[in-house]
């Protein structure tokens, strides 16, 4: 369409989890890929609409041959945007994926401590959290596991963790990345099927061919979960309404999307 705007549908997605305001912040978590190049190209945008300071945060655990090559891209990326880059060079005692999830999330909340930022964004998508959910279920995970990864959470002395793009697909991303014209590295361990979660991408890949609502129905499932585990209002407005509709008998193939249509015209 003439005139059309398409990265403002990611905008109105990302300022509803993470609003931005005059004088505040927030680190963007930049590895130099494709996910977070872009969201650090959304946040920069929507930070001088806003008001707001942007930092561009980088750890470089240097277990890759190309890690110092992904640096030099994330330099590029806060040179092209003008924003400060933030870096940790921080070894890790192993290189499993959770060591290195624990170290990386430690050096973002000490760089974030030293910026003065309140917030560190990371660019988890809608299908990072599909993958998230259902590693958690093949362990056997309890409630807490299919919940998935939280869209705010506290990740230490005063900085909180926001991952502002659960509901945002890689190809949607992907429109922004390219309208930014900025410079991104591929992690080349990305295609390591030793890697669990690398060998579940190539299945999901081929599921999404036949269920092309799949990242959308795990993501409500773990939306559904947190807010029982939560025990928000909506949950429990959720499941009045369940209970009055059983009682009248009329439960019977009334979908999600049904009962939240019908709770949104009750406010």
């Amino acid at each position: 369409m003439r005139g059309a705007r398409p990265e403002r549908a990611l905008d109105v997605v990302v300022r509803a989890v993470a609003p931005l305001a005059p004088g505040m912040r927030v680190c963007v978590a930049c590895s130099g890929g494709p996910d977070s190049v872009a969201l650090a190209s959304l946040i920069d945008r929507l930070a001088r609409e806003d008001g707001a300071e942007v930092v561009l945060a980088h750890v470089n655990h240097g277990v890759r041959g190309s890690a110092d090559q992904d640096e030099c891209v994330v330099l590029s990326v806060g040179a092209r945007l003008g924003r400060r880059v933030a870096i940790a060079r921080a070894a890790p005692p192993r290189t499993d994926e959770a060591t290195l999830r624990d170290v990386r999330y430690a050096e973002l909340a000490r760089l974030a401590r030293a910026a003065d930022a309140c917030a560190v964004m990371t660019a988890h998508t809608a299908e990072d959290q599909t993958e998230t959910v259902l590693l958690a279920l093949f362990r056997g995970t309890g409630l807490d596991g299919l919940a998935g990864m939280e869209p705010r959470r506290p990740l230490g002395d005063g900085v909180e963790l926001i991952r502002p793009l659960l509901r945002v697909s890689r190809a949607e991303l992907a429109t922004e990345l390219r309208r930014s014209g900025l410079p991104y590295a591929l992690d080349p361990t990305n295609d390591d099927l030793r890697y669990r979660r690398n060998a579940l991408r190539v299945h999901l890949a081929a599921l999404r061919a036949d269920f092309p609502s799949l990242d959308r129905a795990v993501a409500r499932c773990g939306e559904i979960v947190r807010g029982e585990l939560g025990r928000t209002p909506r949950a429990r407005a959720r499941r009045e309404l369940r209970a009055q509709l059983d009682d009248l008998g009329a439960l019977h193939d009334v979908s999600f999307a049904a009962i939240e249509a019908a709770l949104d015209a009750e406010r």
